[in-house]
């Protein structure tokens, strides 16, 4: 049966028939750019996913360098964390947040501003300020490569989050929306032409009928005239019969008024 399977409860019309293939074009369409969104989201998910493992490696040989260069500077110096506290006035490192759209998705993006000058010259002025200095370029390069892995792994989250959306979304019109419709058009275009069937056949029967019967009346009338003519033969023919036996009649009759009779007294 055509338009069996799961359909939209509507009248078999033409123009619910309308409505339904606009729909299903609207989903054939959203389908198109969906695909298109998960397959540009998918792509620039795994260029993000690379660009985070490569993050990941780099910063643990930087964290491995910047423990070193700590412990130089403690061996040099001894502690010099409440030195650094003490003169630590403004940050020297601000991150900065922009967004970027990719297929209508805003992924965040964080930049490092550094902020030149240092408010602890002066550390390490005694001893170990060679190992000082050392340690503080090995630290802001730690910092800026933490920046950029935080970026990487928010925007990879969201895409995650993101892309999974999509496809539910491409499958559901795929497999869900799409078939649906289908079974709906196919319903309805089975209804009307039984109906068109049905209002053919009517036609038909319609048209046909008053042709069988005016068929019927003219052969009635045709016998019943025939039957006229006949009757009206047959009553010439007794007219003809009795107009020849007229002359023989009057020849037999008798003329009562001319005759006499004795006992009759005008």
């Amino acid at each position: 049966m055509s338009g069996a399977g799961p359909r939209e409860n509507v009248f078999a019309t033409r123009m619910a028939l309308t409505n339904m293939k606009l729909r299903l074009k609207g989903a054939e369409t959203g389908h198109s750019l969906l695909a298109k969104k998960r397959d540009a989201l998918t792509t620039r998910f795994r260029a993000i996913l690379k660009k985070v493992d490569e993050a990941k490696r780099k910063m643990g040989r930087v964290m491995q360098l910047a423990s070193f260069s700590m412990a130089e500077v403690t061996y040099a110096t001894g502690d010099i964390a409440y030195l650094v506290q003490e003169q630590a006035k403004l940050a020297t490192f601000r991150v900065k947040a922009t967004q970027e759209n990719v297929s209508g998705v805003l992924l965040p993006a964080f930049e490092v501003d550094r902020v030149s000058g240092s408010d602890f010259n002066l550390t390490g002025l005694g001893r170990g300020g060679q190992q000082v200095l050392r340690a503080k370029e090995v630290y802001a390069k730690a910092i800026e490569t933490l920046v950029e892995l935080a970026s990487l792994q928010t925007a990879f989250m969201i895409l995650d989050e993101v892309i999974r959306a999509t496809n539910r979304r491409v499958n559901a019109i795929e497999h869900v929306i799409i078939p649906r419709l289908d079974n709906t058009i196919k319903y309805i275009l089975s209804e009307l032409d039984e109906m068109d069937r049905e209002e053919f056949f009517r036609r038909v029967f319609f048209i046909s009928r008053p042709t069988h019967a005016d068929g019927s009346l003219v052969n009635r009338l045709k016998k019943v005239q025939g039957k006229k003519k006949r009757d009206a033969i047959e009553e010439d023919a007794t007219v003809e019969e009795t107009v020849v036996a007229e002359p023989e009649s009057e020849e037999a009759t008798v003329d009562f008024l001319s005759t006499k009779d004795a006992d009759v007294i005008f």
